[in-house]
């Protein structure tokens, strides 16, 4: 068991990137801060993960130590990052942008792609509470307008907007379960019918019809 267990923390070693920042729940906010971020979501087991390492550790070592941008790798496996993931849904996944506001990044993931956009990305700051001087103007004036507001109504707000992102997908689950129910309905009466028709019939014409058939192929269309 003990060897097992050191395996297993050596396979999770060695799926992390030496020269990539590893974000955990703890240091994220801190790392990131006022950072342009490129952030690998990954598992240790994933095989297209394994795939990626090497590239996305050149690419680490590219921007280690940079003013402004950083490459990153959260492992959604271990406990202390979890948290994190939370929006994940499959390995790996990659992210960029402000630390607060990543998007989804569907670029190509060879060294050189990844090269490409880092350099295109990570180079400049972002819009962010952070970085405010290179928002655009409707987005200070968001940034502003929440900074004047105190600690509990920002609470307040965003539980608001929190509940109805909870009830849009209550509704989406409601709607897929009669989905479901529809489906499973629409199967059990195709059934039926199949059935049916092959007891009033079906297959006893079908075999005799394959005897009666004058040519190979006239036989095989049946």
């Amino acid at each position: 068991m003990k060897i097992f267990r050191a395996s297993l923390a050596i396979l999770s070693i060695s799926s992390c990137s030496a020269a990539v920042v590893n974000l955990t729940t703890e240091n994220y906010a801190e790392l990131t801060d006022g950072k342009t971020v490129f952030i690998k979501f990954f598992a240790p087991w994933c095989g297209h993960c394994k795939a990626m390492a090497s590239d996305w550790e050149q690419l680490g070592a590219d921007w280690d130590n940079h003013e402004i941008g950083m490459v990153a790798e959260i492992d959604c496996t271990a406990e202390e990052s979890q948290d994190l993931c939370d929006t994940v849904e499959g390995f790996p996944t990659l992210r960029y942008g402000d630390a607060s506001d990543l998007e989804d990044y569907n670029g190509g993931r060879t060294y050189e792609e990844l090269a490409a956009f880092a350099k295109d990305t990570l180079s400049s700051k972002v819009c962010s509470v952070k970085n405010i001087d290179v928002c655009s103007d409707e987005k200070k004036a968001q940034i502003e307008k929440y900074m004047a507001m105190d600690f509990e109504s920002l609470v307040a707000a965003i539980e608001v907007e929190e509940e109805k992102v909870n009830a849009s997908e209550e509704k989406v689950e409601q709607g897929i379960k009669k989905l479901q129910e529809t489906y499973e309905a629409l199967i059990a009466e195709h059934q039926k019918t199949v059935q049916q028709v092959n007891e009033s019939g079906l297959k006893l014409m079908t075999a005799v019809a394959r005897s009666k058939a004058p040519t190979d192929e006239a036989r095989d269309e049946l």
